[in-house]
């Protein structure tokens, strides 16, 4: 069964996308790595009108200036991965391209798409978390950037309404002197969904004190939440007094579930472990 051309539109224009997400609601093909695998029998799936955006050439790339990095909506994991232009400091966001599936995935699943699937476990939304990533949301209304953990509102939950579209990723810039790191606990190296997923991204001043600390962890909650709280205690911190951060195993941003991967306690466990791992890496560096 193929779908006819009422139910599988492909614009190579913006302005039409929008369009026609204004006249009715549709699926958004971007990577498409998703569509058949929500569970929801492949002729429905066929039966429901899409829109594809794969051809449209300005949701693709990857832009970087002074003002903030620009990354498109429909940039697949590969590009993310494999960037010149992104700095060093995304490395943690370059550690999660590279897990997202296999490399046959990773060559055409969106950025765009695994926000907009908002699963707890996305491996690229701790990672934007930690880098303060803002979500530009267009409309034939207009445009809107709302910052992504006011986008991602549960598990397959997102603030984007039923005529927007996700168009760019934007992220504030860094010193030099930022770093990330990327850390993902599951039952084997690849191809798995995680247990704990955690980002890290510090910045630091010319003393070599922080002066900006994003911490992001998923998997143990219904969505990936930002540790705040982990947050205020790093600012200001020299790198020795960071490493010797205690990460209580209670954290009140964290809520994880019991499931056939792991239990709340051993999330709760690995997350106590994991972070003060990454912040040490990052400071000893």
């Amino acid at each position: 069964m193929r779908p006819d051309s009422a139910q599988y539109v492909r614009p190579t224009e913006l302005s039409a996308a929008l369009a026609t997400l204004a006249a009715a609601p549709r699926v958004v093909l971007a990577g498409g790595t998703d569509l058949y695998a929500t569970g929801v029998p492949m002729p429905d799936r066929l039966r429901q009108s899409i829109l594809d955006i794969t051809a449209i050439k300005r949701l693709r790339g990857i832009r970087s200036d002074e003002a903030e990095i620009t990354i498109g909506a429909t940039a697949t994991w590969a590009e993310v991965r494999d960037s010149k232009l992104l700095p060093a400091w995304f490395r943690a966001l370059k550690q999660s391209a590279a897990q997202v599936g296999a490399e046959q995935v990773q060559n055409v699943a969106t950025i765009a798409g695994n926000l907009c699937n908002a699963s707890p476990a996305a491996d690229g939304v701790p990672p934007l978390l930690a880098l303060s990533a803002r979500i530009d949301l267009a409309s034939t209304r207009g445009v809107r950037t709302v910052a992504l953990e006011d986008f991602v509102l549960g598990s397959r939950r997102t603030a984007c309404a039923a005529d927007e579209l996700v168009t760019a990723i934007r992220i504030p810039p860094r010193s030099r002197r930022a770093r990330s790191v990327f850390h993902k606990l599951g039952a084997r190296a690849y191809l798995v969904i995680s247990i704990v997923s955690l980002a890290v991204t510090l910045d630091f001043d010319a003393a070599g004190c922080i002066s900006y600390a994003g911490v992001a962890v998923g998997s143990c909650s219904a969505r990936a939440q930002r540790l705040r709280s982990i947050e205020s205690q790093l600012l200001g911190l020299d790198p020795t007094a960071a490493c010797a951060l205690v990460v209580p195993k209670a954290i009140a941003e964290l809520s994880p579930i019991d499931d056939i991967r792991g239990s709340a306690a051993y999330r709760l466990d690995a997350v106590a472990m994991l972070l003060p791992r990454a912040v040490r890496e990052l400071c000893d560096g």
